[in-house]
């Protein structure tokens, strides 16, 4: 892609975003910026100003503890900034016929309030949490304690390494399976223009949408390269925990609750070195960095001029004029 993306950006930014429905979400010193193109192609860019409970209670900024207070609140507020860009895109707008509803469809249409819906949509998130504990979490383990005794126990001492591989191939399958669905094929095409814009900031270009089409669409501070560090360090905790007390793996139900409680912790240490791969370069950072990145081909796609466009609309909104006022604490 050109020797920009070869050498190490000029100025390493904290500035992040999340790619939405027809729309981004940066993320940056003047507040979060919701850009969404609406359906007269027009794009619509709204400050938003997040509150953080770190500002409140200042030890849950600390170190490993700001990791998963972060995690929780960037999924509520991601999930918020969906639904509105769900809305703005004009996606939940879609009107179907009513001669061409079903009986049971015309029956919601009418009965259903938006309170009713709401509650529906916070119950499909719930089971939408259960299922993936039970595919990340339960399903690695119960394959894994099915060929150990099928093994005789000869894989006892591997147990923790092998749920960890586990866990990473039916990830990648998930989310091999999802990129082939339209809808989820555009938002990977945002997210590959929240990435390109990001480095063209980093490496000192203009930001224009010719700029941004140069940049590799692959960053280290991504999400999905966040996911991939947290089942190294699970792997990492769980094999020492094994080790340490070989009885408690023989319980399942227990085995699980061990590794809900180690949860915060790995996503703690997860978000440190997301932290310090955005400052450094060195050869363990490319190393754990290494299978996100290589996710990131799956979780991205070339972005349009379109998207590019809803890109820097949303980063031109959240930076100011000094870029120390974003650089990486």
């Amino acid at each position: 892609m050109g020797n920009q993306n070869e050498a190490c950006p000029l100025h390493k930014t904290s500035v992040g975003g999340q790619a939405l429905i027809e729309g981004i979400m940066m993320q940056g010193p003047k507040g979060a910026a919701l850009s969404v193109r609406l359906p007269d192609g027009s794009i619509d860019t709204e400050m938003k100003h997040p509150k953080h409970i770190r500002d409140k209670i200042k030890f849950l900024g600390w170190p490993i503890i700001r990791g998963c207070v972060n995690f929780v609140e960037s999924m509520i507020f991601g999930y918020q900034c969906l639904m509105e860009s769900a809305e703005k895109s004009g996606l939940e707008d879609v009107d179907v016929p009513e001669e061409e509803m079903s009986k049971f469809d015309r029956w919601l249409n009418a009965h259903l309030s938006k309170k009713v819906m709401n509650v529906l949509a916070a119950g499909a998130s719930v089971l939408g949490v259960l299922l993936a504990f039970a595919l990340f979490f339960y399903l690695p383990t119960i394959i894994t304690n099915f060929f150990n005794k099928l093994s005789g126990e000869a894989l006892t001492n591997f147990r923790a390494l092998i749920e960890g591989v586990l866990r990473m191939l039916i990830f990648v399958g998930y989310i091999a399976a999802v990129s082939l669905m339209k809808d989820i094929r555009r938002t990977f095409m945002y997210h590959g223009a929240e990435h390109k814009t990001i480095f063209c900031y980093e490496n000192g270009m203009e930001l224009t949408v010719e700029n941004v089409k140069k940049q590799i669409r692959f960053h280290p501070r991504c999400g999905t390269s966040f996911m991939f560090v947290m089942i190294i360090i699970s792997v990492l905790i769980s094999s020492v925990i094994s080790v340490a007390f070989p009885h408690l793996r023989d319980v399942t139900a227990l085995w699980m609750l061990i590794k809900l409680l180690i949860l915060p912790l790995v996503m703690g240490f997860g978000y440190e070195f997301i932290k310090y791969a955005g400052r450094h370069d060195n050869v363990l950072v490319k190393i754990l960095s290494a299978p996100g990145l290589w996710m990131q081909r799956l979780t991205t796609k070339e972005p349009d001029d379109d998207m590019i466009e809803v890109a820097l609309a949303a980063f031109k909104a959240v930076i100011t004029d000094d870029p120390s006022d974003d650089a990486i604490q």
